[in-house]
């Protein structure tokens, strides 16, 4: 049976805001989501198999599983949560385990758009959490408004974006966000956090995996400009023809990038079984310099690792290359039909829609055993683990 890809909303990192004090957390959970499509259907509060809700078809039952269409909604909802709550929007980037979630799930369907602030240079805009990245993407790109057009064919929500401060080719949501407006259920109050205190880094801001703070809208700043930003991915500047620091029109920009993610089997289609996964499965190492030695003294028969430096002399590792090197290509079989996508090294797949998770996770320690076997370092799942381990 075909699963419903739903938009999620992405958790945050346990501790306080900035002048609050700790206090115990709820029994909540949140779920990282940055690939997710939305559904039309009207969604009754229904038990249901979580299977549905992820864009890996894997999840068993739920309790029960709610829906909330606006952030008032949202807010009401958890605060009358008797039980465990999972927060889930379209569950894409997800691994839940067979035996579900008991408790009750809430998907995230608050829509909108506001614009707060304008001027002949910028202009500023509230998007609730439940509003489709990718549409969002495209209408900027239509407005004339740059900052987001590399992020182009990222499925989701736009509540999951700054939780894991979403980046692809060159862009992240950290340049252009200047707030996050979130229901703080330590304090129970509604707050907007400042970008400056997100904590935004690689991959990573205060919010991720916190069960305190449900984000309910994001605002940007974005430039009014009909051509995008500089072209800082050298894969990206390729394929449109122009130096990397180049500026191409937003169309031009949004549809390459969109090519590009397509080529990967990053952009959901259900007629691709390749496209059944979480998008990167694992996140790209960082090591320090001593850790970055020691991987070429070990790959030193296989020739220079592809790495980027970073801030504070380390070094980010392609996890894509240290999968294949230590001998998991594209296409790699698992148990009960589970694979390495045959497009891109990083995915995870169900490609028949009947395997188990404990398949996936099967071939997920594989993988990640196989590479600190060869090359000395451990890798690190991306999405969240609902009820399932590495």
């Amino acid at each position: 049976m075909p699963c419903i890809l739903l938009i999620a909303i992405l958790p945050g990192v346990t501790g306080p805001p900035v002048g609050a004090t700790a206090a115990p957390q709820p029994r909540v959970k949140d779920v990282s989501d940055v690939y997710a499509q939305p559904t039309a259907a009207a969604e009754p509060v229904t038990p249901g198999d979580l299977s549905q809700y992820t864009t890996l078809c894997l999840g068993g039952p739920a309790g029960r599983i709610i829906p909330a269409g606006s952030a008032e909604e949202i807010v009401a909802r958890v605060r009358e949560a008797g039980e465990d709550l999972l927060l889930l929007a379209g569950g894409s980037n997800v691994v839940i385990g067979d035996v579900g979630f008991p408790g009750t799930v809430l998907l995230v369907r608050s829509r909108g758009l506001r614009v707060l602030a304008e001027d002949e240079q910028t202009v500023t805009v509230r998007v609730e959490a439940g509003e489709p990245w990718d549409e969002l993407v495209a209408a900027t790109v239509t407005n004339g408004w740059s900052g987001v057009e590399c992020l182009s064919g990222i499925p989701g929500s736009t509540g999951a974006t700054p939780i894991q401060n979403v980046g692809a080719y060159g862009q992240e949501v950290a340049e252009t966000i200047t707030g996050v407006q979130v229901y703080d259920r330590v304090n129970g109050t509604v707050d907007r956090v400042a970008a400056a205190d997100c904590g935004f880094a690689y991959r990573t801001s205060i919010f991720k995996y916190s069960e305190r703070w449900v984000v309910l809208s994001v605002d940007f700043r974005l430039n009014r400009s009909p051509r995008s930003g500089p072209v800082r991915y050298a894969e990206l500047a390729r394929a449109l023809g122009v130096d990397v620091g180049d500026r191409v029109p937003l169309t031009q920009a949004r549809a390459t990038v969109l090519r590009l993610r397509a080529g990967k089997g990053m952009v959901l289609d259900a007629a691709d079984p390749d496209t059944r996964s979480v998008g990167s499965f694992f996140t790209n190492p960082v090591l320090d310099r001593a850790g970055y030695e020691l991987l070429r003294q070990r790959a030193a028969d296989l020739g220079e690792p592809p790495a980027w430096p970073g801030a504070g002399d380390v070094v980010k590792i392609s996890a894509a290359w240290l999968i294949d090197k230590a001998g998991f290509g594209k296409g790699h079989l698992g148990p009960e039909g589970v694979a390495i996508s045959r497009k891109h090294t990083l995915a995870l797949t169900n490609p028949t829609g009947a395997a188990s998770t404990a398949a996936l996770i099967t071939l997920a320690r594989e993988i990640r055993d196989g590479v600190h076997a060869r090359f000395g370092v451990t890798l690190h799942p991306e999405p969240v683990l609902i009820n399932c381990t590495l």
